[in-house]
């Protein structure tokens, strides 16, 4: 799931250029329009990030930062804020409220971005893996890691990248032609049954331990994963 961002911010011009810009690069949005519309919003849905103004109506970013660094559901929210601020005294405030970083207004919605995407790396060491996620079987694409109910599986290439295709649509079946074009490619030629040795191969490696086999033969079809045989 994308990450989500909470945009508490009053002025509705920057609140659009902000959804605009974080929807565009790849996150979901939640806004707040005031101090206690903030925190009610981050407490309904856990976010993975706040961007939080400092001037609020009803509370201000100061305010809600405090309360939100105080309550054990989002006090490891990572929180940025923005401000027309640019006092020392002013950031050593906003830092000592508990925000991990401070930005001062007017800024370029790219480096905001950025410095959100640096502040989720540090505060979650996962951020930027791309995952897959099927029953009990975890295959992280960037680390080229798969588990299987916590375990770590360990694949030759050939049936990570056989897995990775399964994984992009469960359920559905991959002919033999289908997998030998994505994982080999149309200019070598293979015979169709080196298909079956790797298969063969990743349910080994899958089904170790007495495991359920979640590898699917379809006769005449090919190979699914589907947890419902």
């Amino acid at each position: 799931m994308k990450p989500l961002i909470l945009i508490v911010e009053d002025e509705p011009p920057l609140i659009e250029i902000l959804k605009y810009n974080f929807e565009d690069a790849g996150f979901r949005t939640s806004l707040a329009t005031d101090g206690d519309e903030g925190i009610l919003k981050a407490q309904e849905e856990v976010p993975d990030l706040i961007i939080l103004d400092w001037m609020l109506p009803k509370r201000s970013g100061i305010e809600v930062c405090r309360e939100l660094k105080q309550d054990k559901h989002t006090k490891t929210v990572p929180i940025i804020m923005l401000t027309a601020r640019s006092e020392e005294s002013d950031l050593i405030l906003g830092l000592d409220s508990g925000a991990d970083d401070y930005v001062v207004k007017p800024f370029s919605p790219r480096e905001l971005i950025a410095r959100v995407n640096a502040t989720l790396r540090r505060s979650k060491p996962s951020f930027g893996e791309e995952k897959l996620i099927y029953s009990d079987i975890e295959f992280n694409v960037s680390s080229q890691k798969v588990f299987r109910n916590g375990s770590a599986v360990h694949l030759g290439p050939k049936e990570f990248r056989i897995l990775n295709i399964l994984l992009e649509k469960p359920t559905r079946v991959f002919s033999r032609e289908q997998l030998l074009d994505r994982v080999w490619g149309r200019d070598v030629y293979v015979e169709e049954r080196t298909v079956d040795v790797h298969i063969r191969r990743l349910r080994k490696a899958l089904n170790a331990d007495s495991k359920v086999n979640l590898i699917r033969t379809v006769r005449g079809g090919g190979y699914s994963i589907d947890e419902d045989q």
